[in-house]
């Protein structure tokens, strides 16, 4: 079985000026196209599912960018999978919001 992944993903595109919204939301595109959990935030967007399938919607990003005329892509990941249960990136910031609660 697929071990399940979730990350925290940051691509910026380098060479095309200070306005990336419509960088970002071309990633946005490919991670909604690719059916996978995400939620966009200021600085970046959280994704989880399969490995295999993050991972290539990673590079799809990295392609779409490309595409784009984007001369170069820099990207950096917080990875983190569990091997003793399933935990979506909502359990854990209601998690932390029941904390807040106490």
């Amino acid at each position: 079985m697929d071990r399940w992944l979730s990350v925290d993903l940051c691509v910026v595109p380098i060479g095309v000026g200070v306005h990336l919204s419509p960088y970002i939301a071309t990633c946005k595109r490919v991670i909604e196209a690719a059916g996978l959990d995400h939620q966009l935030g200021p600085n970046g967007t959280a994704i989880e599912g399969p490995w295999d399938e993050v991972m290539a919607c990673v590079r799809c990003c990295h392609d779409a960018m490309h595409d784009m005329g984007v001369p170069r892509v820099y990207t950096t990941m917080k990875l983190n999978t569990r091997t003793d249960r399933h935990q979506t990136f909502q359990d854990k910031v209601a998690g932390v919001e029941r904390e807040l609660r106490h």
